[in-house]
């Protein structure tokens, strides 16, 4: 809802700063300009998406995403013991690191949902350390190959999408370092209350 509000407040300042500077038919076309924009973007992004997703899927098809999951399994039953616990919910993180290792957000999203209702129940409304942990590895993952990013660019009309790899690697890595860390760091201080 607040959303609405913000989005609404854009709009009608840009339309009374287009009348107060008598810049109307300017502020017009730069939103019609906008969304012509936008709408290109997004279908060049759809058919791209819906490469790597079907990539994802023949992956899934073939064992090598369960294999890749199951790989993660040791890690992820040392940071998250107790969600290890349900088998269930060990699967759904196992598959949402490896999607995400692969760079594919949207289809680890539902899978990260999975998990953390699996982990939640039982919590009383107050998120565990452990699913704390869970959306700090959800949202700084590493991505060994950034499929969204390389579609945004190639979309965008570059040449080479995948050239940004060395700095994905880094900064992803660096990220989940920090995550983890801080999420260590807080959940002592939490313990220590």
């Amino acid at each position: 809802m607040e959303i609405t509000w913000i989005w609404t407040g854009m709009v009608t300042l840009s339309l009374l700063f287009g009348i107060a500077t008598g810049n109307l038919d300017a502020v017009a076309n730069g939103a019609l300009e906008g969304a012509r924009s936008a709408i290109e973007l997004s279908l060049s992004m759809a058919g791209i998406l819906c490469l790597w997703s079907g990539v994802m899927e023949v992956m899934n098809a073939c064992g090598i995403s369960a294999g890749l999951a199951r790989l993660f399994r040791p890690i992820l039953r040392r940071l998250l013991p107790d969600a290890c616990r349900d088998e269930e919910a060990l699967a759904a993180v196992s598959a949402n690191v490896s999607a995400n290792l692969l760079g594919l957000g949207n289809a680890a999203t539902p899978l990260g949902i999975r998990a953390a209702r699996r982990m939640a129940r039982g919590c009383g409304g107050v998120a565990s350390n452990e699913l704390c942990l869970l959306v700090v590895l959800n949202t700084a993952s590493i991505q060994l190959l950034p499929a969204t990013i390389a579609s945004v660019r190639a979309a965008a009309g570059c040449q080479t999408p995948f050239d940004i790899l060395p700095a994905v690697w880094m900064a992803s890595a660096m990220s989940v370092t920090a995550g983890l860390l801080a999420a260590w760091l807080l959940s002592h201080r939490r313990a220590g209350r």
